[in-house]
């Protein structure tokens, strides 16, 4: 009789390695992640430089300070009159059709109380906006601008306006 020798089925190994699958995922979600850091860094280095670019521009940008409107005998706008430190200069804007005469000139005063007018200058100009020369302190302590009609070239600062406002406002300084 012939024996049989049972055969036994050994188990199959066991497995040590991980699935290539796992590994593929593995990798595609690292290079993912390193790819979402690089844009966030870059995007937020674009966005430093943009805070700054806006800073630099707003620093540019006139700075008002004093400003003050002008009325006319109606209580109308008639001149509006705005002082940037430092650009040196008060911006004129007239509000209304009112023009100076030929052989005439506006002067702008500054009225302090207490004191005589000081001339500001003459508006040279019949334009819609005009820009007088000014210290940064020509405005300080001054309660109201006023207008007058002169001769043409104006009166001496010293001397005062010859014929009465034509315009006048108060002055209003903005707290720093």
């Amino acid at each position: 009789m012939t024996e049989t020798t049972p055969t036994t089925t050994s188990p199959a190994p066991a497995r040590t390695g991980v699935s290539p699958w796992w590994r593929a995922g593995a990798i595609t979600l690292a290079v993912l992640l390193a790819t979402l850091i690089a844009g966030t860094a870059s995007m937020f280095e674009q966005f430093k430089a943009q805070i700054a670019h806006q800073q630099q521009q707003l620093a540019q940008q006139p700075q008002i300070r004093t400003l003050a409107v002008l009325l006319d005998s109606t209580q109308s706008p008639a001149l509006l009159v705005t002082q940037d430190p430092s650009s040196g200069v008060l911006q004129l804007q007239r509000l209304n059709g009112v023009k100076e005469g030929r052989e005439d000139s506006m002067q702008l005063w500054a009225l302090r109380l207490g004191q005589a007018p000081q001339s500001l200058g003459v508006l040279a100009s019949k334009a819609g906006t005009l820009a007088l020369p000014a210290r940064a302190d020509a405005l300080q302590g001054v309660a109201q601008l006023a207008i007058s009609v002169e001769d043409k070239g104006g009166v001496p600062g010293e001397r005062g306006p010859r014929l009465p406002y034509l315009f006048q406002g108060a002055v209003v300084h903005k707290a720093i």
